[in-house]
């Protein structure tokens, strides 16, 4: 939903107010009105002015060329919530909780379960976020808070904070929705920083029927701004920003603009004010809700309004863009708009406030921020300069936490503190609600997958052939843990690629009698299909036959993307890159070079059952030897090309040797972070079907295996792929509830050769996928290859 259409500015006043903005002058409402309605010409003029703004104000604070972000954790303390606000998809009711298996609130345990595996990940801050006052509205909100000890939410999120700190040394940073100036004062010992987003000040939002906060008491703007006011008081660094696209006008966005500017200015502190960063997120319509068929923000709307908030708030503010609400191809203009703050991003956790929009991975981050002529620092949770005059704005009781974490001379993460790879320490347990595991970790199986989803380094092997060896109630208590892991991490939705298979190994010179084969003139065909029917990914695995050149494996790439230039090409497990890298005389790294310029973007990490030359020896003889497939799949992680993991389990493997593959792949994940998900897949035909436990289930054998996948690749390999194909539609339902959050592929047959693609005549139409979703009460989402958003959002459903 984006402006209105009587927003329509006369270019005059733009012009106008450009100047203004140009000659330096103080830009108010009527201004921030008439640049926000800037387009073409001038509006590349707004994206100069605030650019040379931002740039001027980085150089002011002594790091020009800096944008930063907060490498975090997201903790979804509750998803009860007293509103009703018509965007929103965080928020349960009870009976959903009860649906879900999910609490009413996080426990203690759960939290530091979290927090702990992102600390081992290097984060500094976490995310505490939450719906408002959710025991005012529901009574089973009020029952926990009571039978556990705490006055009101708010309570127990100050215990969360103070125990995260003296845990782990983390910082927490408190979004919890509105609170009155006792509640913040409350608060501030807890936390260096605090936020709370105005979105905007339009009351005809808020008391209009059918519009976006009709029904949702804490989105009283009049209610918002004293709690900023509020803040100013209490001395908190505070986070605030709106919101674009939800029904409010230009003078809308203008005026909440400036009432945020001037809730800053009046609390100002030997020049500084306590609003650390404004917030420009855009909005993203999410399905089921009451605004799921409205349109996104649109993007040029969106980019003048981060340049309008630069130029409002001035050089010395941080202006913060979302980078997972929007495609990195939009990072130039957020940058030109005067963008200087990317905010949090998680290596380890969703984004649970908008669970279709992954987090770009740092690396990628880091790297279009290069491009962009930037450098990406690390800060902390508050801004640098509050930490640099800690004694002004942080809490005498944390400034201790704050400065562990700090540089001194910066206010910026200290370099080389709580890096990726730290071993996290163990924590006293002396808290309450916090159990001494390395005591009671041995006295059962849910002691043990309580210790797993803690820390999945802490276990030893035969204490994991425990819980892959558990059943009865030991196995739900087990899932539950696991489950629950995958709720706090990657979170809710269950996500599906449309994608379509091709064997490699039918590749035929001329064409052949036998349906599988096929020519390279069918592989255009077979693309160009895909692509038509919606789908994002081709995945083409298969080792060509001896008599047939090894450059065609690079002849199929090329003959795909020549047909779909914009399909992803996941191709070639490291068996068929050994071919074409010995029979082509190319090397293996010669070889993954030239798969790339044929237009390859990511490998499957198939070809191999168990990482053991014993089970290879009795299974699969024919197979690469284990130390050949490491290393192929290390070259490709290097060259670039991220893969997929997977084991093939329930035949002549030990548990142990279920373990120790689990452990390698966690081990090349630590060196080349190229996994993108792991497949738990049962290995069919006559050698497979074989229980680790004898009459244990079926469905027990791989709910097991699917809950240790995730305890045990917690942190390092984020996505569990159920195989659909391999245990039935209905399994996979209950495997999503066991640790599980992916559905894989549709496997589209296509009109063009069918049986060319392995699995043929076994779709998962999206419609069918989204079914098992909702019977699970969890969102869907279409993905890239890559677990980022689907480039094709309408694929056919």
């Amino acid at each position: 939903m984006t402006s209105l259409a009587s927003d329509v500015v006369p270019r005059a006043d733009v012009g106008r107010a450009l100047d203004r903005a140009a000659g330096g002058e103080r830009i108010e409402a009527a201004d921030a009105r008439a640049l926000l309605g800037a387009s073409g010409p001038d509006l590349d003029r707004l994206l100069e002015r605030a650019g040379a703004v931002r740039d001027a104000g980085l150089a002011a604070s002594d790091r020009p060329g800096v944008i930063t972000y907060s490498r975090k954790v997201f903790v979804p303390l509750t998803t009860l919530c007293r509103d009703r606000c018509h965007y929103c998809v965080f928020v349960d009711t009870p009976g959903q909780l009860l649906k879900k298996h999910k609490p009413a609130y996080m426990s203690p345990d759960q939290v530091l379960a979290v927090v702990r595996q992102g600390q081992a990940m290097g984060c500094k801050e976490v995310l505490l976020t939450l719906g408002d006052r959710p025991e005012d509205r529901w009574p089973e909100a009020r029952a926990w808070l009571d039978e556990h000890g705490f006055a009101s939410t708010l309570d127990y999120v100050g215990h969360i904070a103070r125990l995260v700190t003296a845990e782990t040394g983390l910082l927490a940073h408190l979004n919890p929705g509105v609170m009155s100036a006792e509640e913040l004062r409350m608060l501030r010992p807890t936390a260096p920083s605090m936020g709370m987003m105005l979105e905007t000040t339009s009351r005809r939002l808020f008391e209009e029927p059918g519009q976006v906060h009709f029904g949702s008491p804490d989105k009283d703007p009049a209610l918002r701004l004293s709690v900023i006011d509020a803040a100013g008081r209490e001395r908190i660094p505070f986070t605030t920003g709106i919101l674009v696209g939800i029904g409010e006008t230009l003078e809308d966005r203008a005026e909440s603009l400036i009432a945020i500017r001037d809730a800053h200015e009046r609390h100002m502190v030997g020049g500084q004010g306590h609003v650390q960063e404004v917030i420009v997120q855009n909005f993203r319509a999410k399905p089921r809700t009451a605004m799921q068929g409205a349109p996104d923000a649109e993007l040029l709307e969106y980019v003048a309004a981060v340049a309008v908030a630069r130029l409002v708030m001035g050089p010395r503010m941080r202006i913060q863009v979302p980078p997972n609400l929007s495609d990195p191809a939009e990072f130039e203009l957020l940058i030109r708009a005067g963008a200087d703050d990317w905010g949090g991003v998680s290596p380890l956790t969703a984004d649970h406030v908008n669970p279709e929009r992954p987090w770009p991975h740092l690396d990628d981050l880091a790297a279009r921020t290069a491009e962009l002529g930037f450098e990406l620092r690390e800060r902390l949770t508050a801004q640098p300069e509050f930490v640099v005059d800690a004694a002004t704005w942080i809490d005498p009781v944390l400034q201790p936490a704050v400065a562990a974490l700090a540089d001194p001379e910066t206010g910026l993460a200290a370099i080389g503190v709580g890096n990726s790879g730290e071993t996290p320490r163990r924590p006293a347990h002396d808290g309450p609600g916090a159990p001494d595991l390395l005591n009671s970790r041995r006295s059962g199986v849910a002691s043990l997958a309580e210790a797993a989803a803690a820390d999945p380094l802490a276990l030893d092997d035969a204490e994991w052939v425990t819980l892959l060896e558990a059943t009865g109630a030991d196995l739900d208590a087990l899932t539950a843990a696991a489950d629950d892991v995958r709720r706090y991490t990657v979170g809710e939705a269950v996500s599906l690629v449309v994608n379509r298979n091709l064997t490699s190994s039918g590749l035929r010179r001329v064409r052949a009698e036998d349906p599988a084969t096929f020519t390279l003139d069918d592989v255009g065909a077979i693309a160009a299909d895909a692509w038509d029917l919606g789908a994002t990914e081709l995945c083409v695995q298969g080792l060509l036959p001896r008599d047939a050149d090894p450059a065609g494996y690079l002849d199929i790439g090329r003959a795909v993307k020549a047909a779909a230039p914009g399909i992803h090409l996941h191709a070639y497990r490291p068996q068929d890159v050994r071919d074409l890298a010995d029979r082509g005389g190319l090397g293996l790294d010669g070889a993954l070079a030239a798969l790339r310029e044929a237009g390859v973007d990511t490998v499957p990490g198939t070809g191999v059952k168990v990482l053991s030359e014993r089970v290879r020896g009795l299974v699969a003889p024919g197979d690469l030897e284990i130390d050949a497939w490491i290393e192929g799949i290390v070259a490709a992680h290097r060259a670039g090309l991220r893969s997929t993991s997977v084991i093939f389990y329930g035949h002549v493997e030990t548990a142990a040797e279920r373990i120790a593959h689990l452990r390698t792949l966690r081990v090349i994940q630590d060196e080349t972070r190229g996994f993108t998900e792991f497949v738990p897949i049962p290995l069919p035909g006559a050698a497979g079907g074989v229980p680790l436990v004898v009459a244990r289930a079926p469905i027990d054998e791989h709910r097991a295996m699917v809950a240790v996948s995730r305890l045990l690749l917690s942190g390092s390999i984020p996505h569990i792929q159920i195989p659909w194909t391999r245990v039935e539609r209905a399994a996979a339902a209950v495997l999503l509830q066991s640790g599980g959050d992916d559905l894989g592929g549709t496997l589209l047959d296509g009109r063009v050769k069918p049986e060319a693609g392995i699995e043929h005549g076994q779709e998962l139409p999206v419609a069918d996928a989204e079914a098992i979703a909702a019977r699970l009460f969890r969102p869907f989402r279409l993905r890239s290859t890559d677990y980022r958003e689907s480039p094709r959002p309408g694929s056919p459903r």
